[in-house]
């Protein structure tokens, strides 16, 4: 198993008291394979991808276990946690106008990601081969004119070229594993899909696996091989993502797969998920999703469900015990 969550417990310590933001949580991930994690804002998501990458704020605190390609994540320490952070895993965070040093060219941030790589990989830096490598990885991500964008400030850029920078250093990176933190919510939808296929082509050559975040389950159903649905913070339902979307088990998936927009819907309304997601200060007990099924039972007032397989799938949901 290249990557292996195991009981991740993630909790925000706050002057309104403790955040339960991931609660148990099991995953794994196959070399070269892409999981979608979708779900409602403020279920987990982003939570589960900094937390895989040791970027959680001072005041959170986590338990479990995340094995990366053998390596223990959380044991991670000093020189050895930043060389993971270049080597091991590269984040692309949400926000495009966000991922670059507003103060500093675009040619010195990037010359700086290709310096932590000759680190980890104990060779000597050569600023032109260095500048080299750029330019092949901009030309990689279709970027026109790479020297002039190289010359070029964050604020003289649009979020889509922005995007492309951000993944051209994951070219010249090569981490084994990607984590794109909703890449596409920013942007129109043209470059949205030409994002979307360079993520699956920088897969494909360089055999990495992927951990795709979003709340969009028809963006993520063109890239992904499984779907993690999360509800407050916890598994709700993990399978195939061809089986997931055809064929929903857990109630809110259903919900999700119901709310996608269809063009064969003639009344054109769209299925609207009723209710909201719960506090996380306070979450509801039993099934934290019990308020908002339209299948409840008494049980799931009261008592968490465990997680099952069904089907060769993953669910937490009384209706399958």
């Amino acid at each position: 198993m290249f990557l292996d969550v195991k009981g991740l417990k993630i909790n925000y310590r706050t002057v309104y008291g403790n955040l339960e933001a991931v609660k148990s949580l099991d995953l794994s991930v196959e070399k070269g394979e892409t999981v979608a994690v979708v779900g409602e804002s403020g279920c987990g998501k982003s939570t589960l991808g900094h937390s895989l990458v040791r970027l959680l704020p001072p005041n959170a605190k986590y338990e479990g276990k995340v094995i990366l390609d053998g390596k223990d994540v959380f044991a991670l320490k000093g020189k050895a946690l930043r060389m993971y952070r270049g080597g091991e895993v590269f984040m692309i965070f949400q926000d495009p106008l966000n991922s670059l040093n507003p103060v500093k060219r675009v040619d010195d941030q990037m010359l700086e990601a290709v310096g932590m790589r000759e680190q980890i990989a104990g060779r000597e830096f050569d600023r032109e081969d260095a500048l080299k490598d750029i330019i092949d990885g901009l030309n990689g991500v279709r970027m026109p004119d790479p020297e002039v964008i190289l010359r070029r400030y964050p604020h003289q850029l649009s979020g889509g070229q922005i995007q492309r920078i951000v993944i051209a250093m994951a070219l010249v990176m090569k981490p084994k594993l990607l984590i794109a933190d909703e890449p596409t919510s920013a942007l129109d939808v043209t470059i949205q899909a030409q994002v979307i296929k360079l993520i699956k082509d920088l897969k494909k050559e360089y055999g990495m696996s992927v951990i795709f975040i979003t709340h969009d389950m028809a963006v993520a159903y063109t890239i992904a091989d499984r779907f993690l649905v999360m509800y407050a913070g916890q598994l709700s339902e993990l399978g195939p993502v061809n089986d997931v979307v055809s064929k929903p088990l857990h109630p809110y998936s259903v919900a999700l797969v119901n709310s996608i927009p269809n063009k064969s819907r003639k009344e054109g309304k769209l299925v609207a998920i009723p209710g909201s997601p719960p506090n996380m200060l306070a979450p509801p007990t039993g099934c934290r999703f019990h308020p908002r099924c339209p299948q409840v039972m008494d049980i799931c007032r009261t008592e968490d469900p465990l997680e099952k397989e069904v089907g060769g799938r993953l669910l937490r949901c009384h209706l399958f015990d």
